[in-house]
């Protein structure tokens, strides 16, 4: 074979990897652009909990296969934003009215106990940090993000508690928010996080001020104004029109 055509097909057999790739870059960005639509239905109230989310439906809307709709549904099942049952196929997770009062009462009981310790640790980088946490929430807010301020909302709690150097109960109070954020996400209201828009600076305030005891009565009264604001009911499973939900995102 001569260097000339050794040449030829070798570029011919890079070609074909790169249109290779680059077909799977196009496919990976639009399944993630599919993922991104859902999850704000679903944040946004757009879709309600328990609706169901058929496969072939989702597929029809959006213009792609059932396997890549598949692929969506098994990332939002991973965040626990969707359930997926054998047989029944998949819908919007709906915690229970139970699973979410345990775990704000869990809450209280745990946030409230480390902020006297977290405002002796703080110093004024981990200050100028929760400033910084708390006002990318409220941009997040004030562009109606409701999935990104409430996933903010989460790290500054769960940030709070790492501040209090209590390492185990640091890692049980993220596991406690990752649970809030889907309980929020699905009995909460769309443009607020369920508390006062200053709340999370005033509680900095109260560390910066090396005032832990009320940072900890404070941080009471804004677990329970957040729980009390949740329209935690029973709702009827339905099936939501998908192509009248997405038509603007298809």
């Amino acid at each position: 074979m001569s260097s000339g055509r050794q040449v030829a097909e070798s570029n011919g057999a890079g070609s074909q990897q790169s249109s290779g790739a680059a077909g799977k870059g196009s496919r990976d960005k639009n399944l993630s652009a599919i993922y991104e639509s859902v999850s704000e239905a679903i944040i946004g109230h757009r879709l309600k909990p328990g609706a169901r989310l058929r496969e072939d439906a989702l597929a029809d809307v959006f213009g792609v296969s059932r396997t890549g709709i598949r692929k969506v549904l098994q990332r939002l099942a991973l965040e626990q934003l969707v359930t997926l049952t054998p047989r029944r196929g998949a819908s919007v997770t709906r915690p229970s009215v139970e699973e979410a009062k345990d775990v704000f009462e869990a809450r209280l009981l745990v946030e409230c106990a480390l902020m006297e310790a977290a405002a002796k640790r703080m110093t004024e980088a981990d200050v100028e940090e929760l400033r910084d946490m708390a006002n990318q929430e409220q941009e997040a807010l004030r562009n109606r993000e409701q999935r990104t301020a409430i996933k903010l909302s989460a790290a500054f709690h769960a940030r709070l508690a790492e501040l209090s150097g209590n390492h185990t109960l640091a890692g049980f109070v993220s596991q406690l928010c990752s649970r809030s954020s889907l309980i929020l996400a699905v009995y909460g209201h769309s443009g607020h996080l369920g508390c006062e828009s200053h709340d999370h600076e005033n509680l900095i305030d109260l560390l910066a001020n090396g005032d832990g005891v009320r940072a900890r009565d404070f941080m009471k009264r804004h677990l329970k104004s957040i729980e009390s604001s949740l329209s935690m009911f029973d709702e009827a499973e339905e099936a939501p029109d998908l192509r009248d939900i997405f038509a603007s995102d298809a």
